[in-house]
């Protein structure tokens, strides 16, 4: 019988749960799959063991073979250069411990709060700023939800609850549905917010299930999706968003500026415009948080500037995303150019 190729659109048929469990976990394996085995380096098997290495094979349908410079792949492949130190790049660049009020609760600005739910991703995205988080030590396990929902209960100026990681849709329904029912007791809560890369990656994770978790939820709901690059809005991910369109599920997304990546006019323009056409809303585009081994990735802000100022030209201000730096310690992110908030 012959083999049926590897694609975005024949790997819908497998579970999401199965499909994690078949995730590309070696650098060689996926450059073997995208026919690029000739460009493995040493310092790339390094890399990965300084932070693990995992791809999920629909992301990885959806780079283009033979390219070393597809930016999907890009974002994913472990370079020599986060083996560097880099002055102003440290392991915790939000200061997200300094955060940590317990049970996997971050309080950093007033009327929300983070819960670290799990430290557990589908996708290893090398500028990740929690690359280095001890998740051990500051997540919302199931033995700490009561004494979590507690400190939830006993501070009703907390309007708004946001679901992080990790990725909170790499938790089974079961578990997702025992914490949202949790929380919707809580009288002073009104806003349920998930940060998400996993439907990007692997669009079968928005099931019937989980739609009809959500749609039951008291709580106005919003997914807030992480999405870098006009590549990564397959097909496949607009048709799985359709449900939660229907049910009133907000849906934005965030970007993060990267080098060499999406750090052009014209990718910018069509992102925003094909994230529009899946019903997704631009939210934020993102300066790189100053996570120790992401340097590589780093666009100035005078370039950052420049570039969303020929966004603004191009774009109707509903598709324009806010371009902001996160600084510890602010009471919010800050929009640039920086020197409009001193």
């Amino acid at each position: 019988m012959p083999m049926i190729p590897l694609s975005a659109s024949t790997l819908k048929t497998e579970s999401w749960q199965r499909q994690l469990a078949n995730a590309f976990n070696r650098v060689e394996d996926l450059l073997s799959y995208l026919e690029l085995s000739d460009r493995l380096e040493p310092s790339m098997k390094a890399a990965s063991r300084t932070f693990g290495f995992r791809v999920t094979r629909f992301f990885a349908a959806l780079m283009e073979k033979g390219n070393m410079d597809d930016p999907l792949l890009r974002q994913v492949l472990p370079v020599g250069a986060e083996l560097e130190d880099i002055a102003g790049f440290s392991t915790d660049p939000l200061a997200d411990q300094a955060s940590h009020e317990g049970n996997g609760l971050l309080h950093k600005y007033h009327g929300r709060v983070l819960l670290i739910t799990t430290g557990a991703c589908a996708i290893n995205c090398r500028y990740c700023f929690r690359r280095h988080f001890p998740y051990g030590e500051h997540q919302a396990s199931p033995s700490h939800w009561q004494p979590l929902l507690q400190q939830l209960q006993n501070d009703a100026d907390i309007s708004e609850v946001i679901l992080s990681g990790g990725d909170p849709l790499s938790l089974s329904n079961t578990r997702l549905a025992a914490l949202i029912g949790q929380l919707q007791q809580i009288p002073h809560l009104k806003r349920l917010r998930i940060h998400s890369r996993l439907p990007v990656v692997l669009p079968q994770r928005l099931d019937q299930e989980l739609a009809g978790i959500l749609d039951s939820c008291r709580l106005a709901t919003s997914l807030v999706l992480h999405i870098n690059h006009p590549k990564e809005i397959s097909a496949e991910l607009a048709q799985a968003l359709m449900p939660l369109r229907r049910q009133g599920v907000i849906l934005l997304n965030q970007t993060v500026l990267l080098r060499g990546i999406n750090d052009s006019v014209e990718v910018q323009v069509r992102l925003a415009e094909e994230l529009f056409q899946a019903g997704v809303l631009p939210y934020y585009l993102h300066q790189l948080d100053r996570v120790k081994g992401a340097a590589h990735f780093t666009v100035e802000d005078e370039q950052a500037t420049t570039l969303h100022q020929a966004m603004q030209a191009r774009l109707p201000g509903y598709l324009l995303p806010r371009l902001v730096r996160e600084i510890p310690g602010a009471h919010s992110k800050l929009a640039l150019p920086l020197s409009q908030n001193e």
